[in-house]
């Protein structure tokens, strides 16, 4: 019988060197001491309970200028708000001995922004207006319209992600390395690694594109590499420190990675394995992940939309991000996980209306059929997510700057008619 996998968990104390402070687990092997005011609490492989992770709400404030001046001259901030959506009585009440005074200023407005002052004819009315109906007749939206935005490379984004989906199954790791390669280790501690690297990355504030490649490049090591359960812990924090020096503008240093191990492993372990990791994967640090894709498939999700979803981003990075627990979700290409969370998160968000359209096929090239597997898997997973042991994604995803996405409503089932194809 297999000997319990024993894991020390410790809330790390506050004042790291490095200026960060955090709750975080700090080991997953049995080598750490725990000493000084870390608590270390002793955990199974069949119980992996995690302390919930430190939110602290910031709140939000906005300066409201005085509706008046003292004098007749008065401010631009007493005529005009800055945003329509927080404007109000106080700020727009004017008094009848300040008219000369805003004309004024209007006409030194005007005269400064060059602002024409003739009115906007029919032409110019923004051609979306006149689309409305484009969603429902199953018409394929152009996404790529935005030539104004440098970030979206409208002029190749088709190409950029032909290229991806060619080189995703390159960069996969295997499917069955815990099967095949692994002796000492099971898909039980990977998924504790993953859900107390969710923790880092929160911690450190580290972008999502950091996550999901420190999971492939463990993925990718693990696929070659025989590893002891003592070193799982190092081999995360080491392929963290690569994805972060690849994505980040300012990196955690290798110090702080060592202490939030609880100093468990010393400088040179950890960069001894950030070396072998990085000769083992031939420093091929660019590959393709679920995050990449989302970015794309979201933007033809929303479609014609003028007000981007921020609920549908929400849900569906959440429902991506909980497929990196899951060991049996490597069978499936990022580009599949991502089409297959935003069917579901649209599923989610409105189950009355078919989620899948002409725009995401094209985008996506998936076809509903193609997607079903892959769909009752996740939805599997956001289900189970109440009840996890694991809820670092969970407590994330529950907060108001993700729109409390893990909190929401899971219908019973998903109609099988909805994975019908459609005739585009």
């Amino acid at each position: 019988m297999q000997a319990p996998f024993s894991n020390k968990i410790a809330k790390v104390k506050k004042g790291p060197p490095a200026s960060n402070s955090s709750t975080l687990p700090a080991s997953l092997n049995a080598k750490s001491s725990a000493v000084g005011v870390c608590k270390v609490i002793s955990i199974s492989a069949r119980d992996e309970s995690v302390p919930p992770v430190a939110v602290v709400s910031v709140p939000c404030s906005i300066d409201v200028s005085p509706s008046k001046s003292d004098d007749l001259s008065i401010s631009l901030d007493e005529s005009m708000s800055t945003c329509d959506s927080f404007k109000s009585p106080e700020v727009e009440y004017i008094d009848n001995n300040e008219i000369i005074a805003i004309d004024s200023i209007n006409k030194k407005t005007l005269s400064n922004l060059y602002i024409s002052d003739h009115l906007e004819t029919a032409e110019n009315v923004c051609i979306r207006d006149t689309r409305t109906d484009m969603e429902t007749d199953d018409k394929i939206v152009n996404v790529d319209d935005n030539y104004q935005d440098p970030q979206l490379c409208a002029t190749i984004a088709c190409d950029i992600y032909k290229h991806l989906r060619a080189s995703e199954m390159k960069k996969r790791p295997s499917t069955d390395f815990m099967e095949r390669i692994q002796k000492d280790i099971n898909a039980s501690m990977r998924a504790i690694l993953v859900d107390w690297l969710v923790e880092v990355a929160e911690e450190y504030r580290l972008v999502p594109d950091t996550l999901y490649l420190t999971v492939n490049y463990i993925d990718r090591y693990l696929s070659g590499n025989v590893m002891n359960r003592q070193r799982l812990q190092l081999l995360g924090i080491a392929c963290m420190m690569v994805a972060a020096k690849y994505e980040e503008i300012c990196a955690p240093q290798v110090e702080e990675f060592c202490y939030i191990t609880d100093n468990t492993y010393f400088r040179d372990e950890v960069l001894e394995m950030e070396s072998t990791v990085l000769n083992y994967l031939k420093f091929e640090m660019t590959a393709p992940t679920a995050k990449c894709f989302l970015r794309r498939f979201v933007r033809a999700a929303q479609g014609i939309n003028e007000v981007p979803s921020m609920q549908l981003e929400c849900l569906a990075n959440y429902i991506a991000e909980l497929s990196l627990l899951e060991y049996t979700m490597l069978c499936y290409a990022p580009s599949l996980v991502a089409a297959s969370a935003i069917f579901l998160a649209k599923y989610i968000l409105l189950p009355s209306k078919r989620p899948w359209n002409c725009t995401l096929q094209h985008y996506t090239l998936y076809e509903p059929v193609d997607l079903c597997h892959c769909v009752k898997d996740l939805y599997r997973l956001c289900c189970g997510s109440h009840n996890s042991t694991l809820p670092a994604i969970r407590e994330k995803y529950s907060q108001h700057k993700y729109k409390f996405v893990a909190k929401k409503y899971f219908p019973p089932s998903i109609p099988e008619e909805f994975f019908q194809n459609l005739s585009c």
